[in-house]
C-alpha cells in the first residue's frame, strides 16, 4: 500500500497532465487560440482564487489538493498557467513544448520518484534520486522535442537545478521560465557559431 503523501502527491500531479491539452491546443489551432484559452482559464482561476483566499470559500472536489502553504496564497496552478503563457509567447514553439512539459513531467517524477525511493536528501528536502528522475524525464522530453541532444541537455540540467533550489518562488512558473529562456538562448547562440 502507497503511503498517503505518495497517493496525494500522485492526485496532485494528475492536475498537471492537463498541460498536455495546452501542447494540443497549440499544436493544431495555434498560438493566438492556445494563448486566448490561456487568458481565459487564468481569469476564472483567479476569480476563484480570490474567493477562496479572500472570502475562505473551499473549491468542491478540489480543495484537498492544494498544498497546506498554498492554503493562504496562490496555489500552483495559477503560476504554471503564467508560466504557459510566458513559454508560449516569448518562446518558439518547440522551446515551448519542451518548457512546458518538462514542468510537468520532469517535476511529476522528482516529486514521486523522491517520495517512493529517495533516500539521499541534498537541498530543500529534494532528494538525489528524485533530482536523477526529474532530469532524464526533462532530457527525453527535450530532445523528443528538439532533436538537438545539446540543448536538451542544457534545458533538462536548468529545469532539475531549479527545481531543486527554488523554496520560495513556485517551481511552476520558474521553471518553464529559466529552462525555456535557457534553451531559446542556446538556440540563439548556435544559429551565430
Amino acid at each position: 500500500m502507497a503511503p498517503t503523501g505518495l497517493i496525494d502527491e500522485i492526485l496532485r500531479k494528475t492536475i498537471h497532465l492537463t498541460s498536455v491539452l495546452i501542447i494540443l491546443i497549440y499544436a493544431y489551432a495555434g498560438k493566438e487560440v492556445v494563448l486566448t484559452f490561456l487568458i481565459t482559464y487564468l481569469v476564472i482561476i483567479l476569480v476563484i482564487e480570490h474567493f477562496r483566499l479572500e472570502h475562505g470559500m473551499q473549491i468542491p472536489l478540489f480543495h484537498f489538493l492544494f498544498r497546506e502553504k498554498e492554503g493562504s496564497q496562490l496555489a500552483g496552478h495559477v503560476f504554471f498557467t503564467i508560466g504557459a503563457i510566458i513559454s508560449i509567447s516569448v518562446f518558439s514553439e518547440t522551446i515551448a513544448y519542451a518548457a512546458i512539459l518538462m514542468t510537468t513531467f520532469g517535476d511529476m517524477s522528482a516529486a514521486l520518484i523522491g517520495k517512493a525511493f529517495g533516500k539521499m536528501r541534498i537541498y530543500n528536502g529534494k532528494s538525489i534520486e528524485g533530482c536523477a528522475a526529474e532530469f532524464v524525464v526533462d532530457f527525453c522530453i527535450g530532445y523528443a522535442f528538439l532533436g538537438n541532444w545539446f540543448v536538451a541537455l542544457i534545458m533538462a540540467l536548468v529545469a532539475t537545478v531549479v527545481e531543486t533550489v527554488v523554496g520560495e518562488i513556485d517551481d511552476n512558473l520558474a521553471i518553464p521560465v529559466f529552462s525555456g529562456f535557457v534553451g531559446q538562448g542556446v538556440v540563439i547562440i548556435m544559429l551565430f557559431v
